[in-house]
C-alpha cells in the first residue's frame, strides 16, 4: 500500500505525486526521517481528573511522566488515571522514576528474588509530586513487566487502585547462555514481587475493579474502563 513504499531509511528520499481536485498532478520529493513518537502523554478528562498514559517504558519515561503530573497540576488536577493499557514494560530504572512520583523515598516498588532469597529491594527515588492523590492505574492483558511492576506497587503501598483486566505476568530476570552449535536457551535467575511478595510472573495482577473492554465497546468509541477508572478515584 502507499504506507509501505513511503517507508523507508532516514535521510533517503522519496516522490509523491498529489493531486487535488480541479488541477493537475504534481510531484513534491521528500527526505524520510526518523519519527519519535513520545511514551507519555497526558490529557483533563474533566475538571479535576487528569490521565497519563504511558505506552512503553523507555528512558526518558520517567521524565515525561514528571513533566506530564506537574502540567496537570498546574491546572488544577487533584485525581489522577494511570492509563497502563497495552503497557508492554521496560526499563526497571523507568518503571522506579514512574513509581516514585507517588512513593516517598525509601518505599519499596519491587523485590526480585531467587528462590525464596531476596536478591534485592527497589526503592522509590523521591520528589512524590502525586503523593495522596486519589488515583487509578488502567490494567490490561497487554500490561507487561515495568508496567506492572509500577502497578503492583503503587496498589500494594495503598496509592492507587487497579481498574481493568488481569495483566500478563512478565515478572522474570532471565540470561542468554550461548552454546558453541549457536543454539541459545534462557535461564530465569530471578523473579519479581510485589512489595507485599505477590509473585509478577506467570500470574499477572488482579484488579480491584474488573472491567472488561470489548470489541463492540471499542468500535462505538465506548471506553467503559476509563468511565469506572473515573468513578474509582470520585
Amino acid at each position: 500500500d502507499a504506507v509501505t513504499k513511503i517507508r523507508g531509511e532516514a535521510g533517503t528520499k522519496v516522490k509523491l505525486k498529489i493531486g487535488r481536485e480541479g488541477t493537475e498532478p504534481f510531484e513534491v520529493e521528500i527526505t524520510r526521517a526518523d519519527i519519535t513518537i513520545p511514551s507519555v502523554k497526558s490529557r483533563k478528562l474533566d475538571d479535576t481528573t487528569g490521565v497519563i498514559e504511558i505506552s512503553r517504558f523507555g528512558d526518558d519515561t520517567g521524565q515525561l511522566a514528571r513533566d506530564a503530573a506537574n502540567s496537570l497540576k498546574s491546572q488544577g488536577v487533584q485525581k489522577i488515571i494511570l492509563d497502563l493499557r497495552g503497557n508492554p514494560g521496560g526499563t526497571v530504572d523507568s518503571a522506579i522514576d514512574v513509581a516514585s512520583l507517588w512513593l516517598d523515598k525509601g518505599a519499596t516498588v519491587m523485590k526480585e528474588k531467587r528462590g525464596d532469597k531476596l536478591v534485592k529491594t527497589y526503592e522509590a527515588s523521591g520528589s512524590p509530586v502525586l503523593k495522596g492523590m486519589p488515583t487509578a492505574v488502567l490494567i490490561d492483558g497487554g500490561s507487561a513487566s515495568a508496567s506492572e511492576i509500577v502497578a503492583g506497587a503503587l496498589r500494594d503501598n495503598g496509592a492507587a487502585k487497579l481498574v481493568g483486566e488481569q495483566s500478563y505476568g512478565k515478572g522474570s530476570v532471565q540470561r542468554i547462555v550461548d552454546f558453541p552449535d549457536g543454539s541459545l536457551l534462557k535461564v530465569t535467575i530471578a523473579r519479581w514481587y510485589t512489595p507485599n511478595d505477590q509473585s509478577i510472573n506467570k500470574q499477572g495482577l488482579k484488579p480491584d475493579t474488573e472491567v472488561k473492554l470489548t470489541d463492540d465497546d471499542v468500535k462505538a468509541g465506548r471506553d467503559p474502563q476509563l468511565d469506572a477508572a473515573q468513578k474509582a478515584v470520585q
